[in-house]
């Protein structure tokens, strides 16, 4: 017997070759628990030995539906090396939600967190094919869950061997998309796609061996898990887990843990520059920033280099369906191309194109197209999605952009968000960004929804900072000062929060779902 594919590229052998380079280095910190690269890659071994003994064979989907933890990490190597499929499913979904991802999918089995246990009763009884439930945390945790094992009992006193080799063609995961838009959709990517995305990771955003990175965006979404953790993971770096994204505990762990790399949505970054203990927290180890899942305002990029300027930021663009990274605006363009998302990574080509696939020119509005090794191999069970996408032999993202005279693009909007008011095309974005100029915005997203006159009509949702005075009189006066008429809003509201996906992406959807009569109202 040897040790599991051994020749192969795959995500789990990135773990097994650091595991043997360097077995004494911390790998993984979660809470209390710490474990080095070789006891790190022991449990994925006796988990994946024991995910075998419930039957489970090369291609079978495995679903995990959790919070992050050190368990989460673990389950998603002992996957890759015993060739089952990963499928992460979004905690914060409900229960018919998970079902049918659980039944779309086909998972065999669901490994589901301490806190989602409540759910698994009913998981059960929905979902067809689902024979096994384990909970990520301990025995204790499952006794009020007759039929849940625990991850402990499942993990094997001995580690997962085999002789067979999984081909790096193969379906490593099944991540269904986000479904801002519509029900969502599986995109499967192989173990080839995720390892040539974690290349163009650690070229263009220098995920490095000596990073200490906080992990506290869901790893269930490929941004955290593939961006961020598979790339540190490979190049031997230190992983601090955890599932509580609060700005207090976050500036806590950074400042405690001396991390020097972060990611988050720019939600994030605003809720820890809103933070009472952002000033008073050591932020100094802190050197590399990330941004993505949305447009970080400019405004917000100027706070955050005011008030750290040992941070070097970059911009990741992209999708799941390109496993996730597409685009990166790197620190050195930060200031110089403001708003932008920068140059395609060093495996991904990009082009700018009109509805017939012809590249449009520099500065005029197109979609977003890519051709790449990373990008997913179908929709799982959807060809007619799957032909759609690739129509013309590259894969359609649905974002429009513009792109400038030295290669680098600037993301308009999605498709669907795009505003026609009045028959002209208006950019919520640009409108977005006129209004961050004010102080007191938290947040603010602008969308187009049904107006008696203009078919679509201009409206900012904006979420204010404590102590704003802010009206809807002087946003639309400040716009007047900023932008063409036909773009200034014709309705301003204030709301506490702005709905979002655990991404941190803004449902802009839900947005015109709510106020779609808001113009027919007044």
């Amino acid at each position: 017997m040897s040790n599991p594919d051994l020749n192969g590229q795959t995500i789990y052998a990135t773990l097994r070759r650091t595991a043997a380079r360097q077995p004494t280095k911390l790998a993984v910190k979660d809470g209390d628990l710490s474990w080095n690269y070789a006891r790190f890659n022991d449990w994925a071994l006796r988990i994946a030995a024991g995910i075998v003994d419930l039957g489970i064979r090369p291609g079978d989907r495995v679903a995990i539906l959790s919070r992050n933890s050190a368990a989460f990490a673990a389950t998603r190597y002992a996957l890759s090396a015993m060739g089952g499929i990963l499928v992460p499913i979004n905690f914060m979904l409900n229960v018919k939600e998970t079902a049918y991802i659980l039944n779309h999918s086909g998972a065999k089995v669901l490994f589901i967190g301490p806190d989602e246990l409540t759910k698994a009763e009913q998981l059960r009884s929905a979902c067809i094919a689902v024979e096994h439930i384990v909970s990520m945390g301990n025995q204790t945790d499952t006794r009020s869950s007759p039929g849940v094992l625990s991850i402990d009992q499942v993990a094997s006193a001995a580690p997962y061997l085999s002789t067979a080799s999984i081909d790096s063609a193969l379906p490593a995961q099944i991540i269904y998309t986000s479904g801002t838009e519509s029900a969502p959709k599986g995109a499967v990517l192989s173990h080839s796609a995720v390892i040539w995305q974690y290349g163009s990771c650690l070229v263009d955003a220098e995920v490095a061996y000596d990073d200490v990175m906080l992990h506290s965006m869901p790893l269930y979404h490929c941004a955290q898990l593939d961006c961020f953790l598979g790339p540190s993971i490979q190049v031997g770096g230190t992983n601090i887990i955890t599932d509580d994204p609060s700005p207090d505990n976050l500036l806590r762990l950074l400042e405690r843990e001396r991390v020097n790399s972060f990611f988050a949505p720019p939600t994030v970054w605003i809720s820890l520059l809103n933070s009472s203990r952002f000033q008073e927290a050591d932020l100094s180890a802190l050197q590399k920033g990330y941004y993505g899942a949305s447009t970080m305002p400019v405004e917000i990029i100027k706070k955050i280099q005011r008030s750290m300027p040992q941070i070097r930021l970059w911009n990741l663009y992209g999708q799941t369906e390109i496993a996730p990274v597409a685009t990166i605006l790197k620190p050195e363009d930060q200031m110089r191309k403001l708003g932008s998302a920068g140059k395609p990574v060093l495996h991904v080509e990009t082009r700018i194109v009109d509805d017939a696939g012809l590249d449009v020119a520099d500065g005029e509005i197109g979609e977003v197209v890519h051709r790449s090794p990373q990008l997913l191999t179908r929709y799982y069970n959807d060809p007619e999605r799957t032909a759609a996408a690739f129509k013309g032999g590259w894969f359609h993202s649905g974002d429009l952009a513009i792109k400038d005279s030295e290669g680098y693009i600037t993301i308009v909007d999605r498709k669907k968000d795009m505003i026609k008011s009045g028959g002209e095309n208006i950019s919520g974005r640009e409108v977005e960004e006129a209004i961050y100029l004010l102080d007191g915005v938290a947040e603010v997203a602008v969308v187009g929804v049904s107006h008696p006159k203009w078919i679509e009509g201009v409206l900012a949702v904006i979420s204010v900072s404590d102590g704003s005075n802010l009206t809807e009189k002087g946003v639309i006066q400040h716009c007047a000062r900023h932008l063409g008429g036909f773009k200034i809003p014709k309705k301003v509201l204030f709301v506490a929060e702005l709905p979002r996906n655990p991404s941190g992406k803004i449902l802009k959807r839900d947005l015109r779902d709510c106020y779609q009569e808001i113009f027919y109202d007044t």
